[in-house]
């Protein structure tokens, strides 16, 4: 990376993007398959294989705490990429460095998914 100084009002908008898009993809991940309660189907079987397909489980829907907080990380998340993508920096950078930037701040303020280790040290 070319080690761009961003303003920190920027990176810290986009680290708490990072943060707040990985909040709600867990989230979402936890709650039930339908918004609202909705009953099951069973599933058909395959003429050939027995094989059931297509079948759905009961779904119990969500709570309205739990509406109100994907509603509330969907809203911040719109709100932070509005803040980042019309930044007074960007009009700084020539338009042909714009999309390396962008992704040199995504690079930048993300926090790796896993500790990194180095092999030599470790052994």
């Amino acid at each position: 990376m070319a080690g761009t100084d961003f303003p920190e009002d920027l990176r810290a908008a986009q680290t708490r993007l990072h943060q707040a898009t990985a909040e709600l993809a867990v989230l979402c991940h936890k709650l039930p398959w339908s918004v609202e309660p909705v009953t099951g189907r069973p599933g058909a079987a395959r003429a050939r294989t027995g094989q059931v397909t297509a079948g759905r489980p009961e779904g119990p829907g969500w709570t309205e705490e739990e509406k109100e907080a994907v509603a509330r990380l969907r809203t911040e998340c719109v709100e932070l990429s509005l803040r980042i993508s019309t930044h007074a920096y960007w009009y700084k950078v020539e338009a042909e460095e714009r999309v390396r930037a962008r992704s040199e701040l995504k690079a930048v303020t993300r926090r790796p998914a896993t500790p990194r280790h180095d092999v030599d040290e470790a052994a």
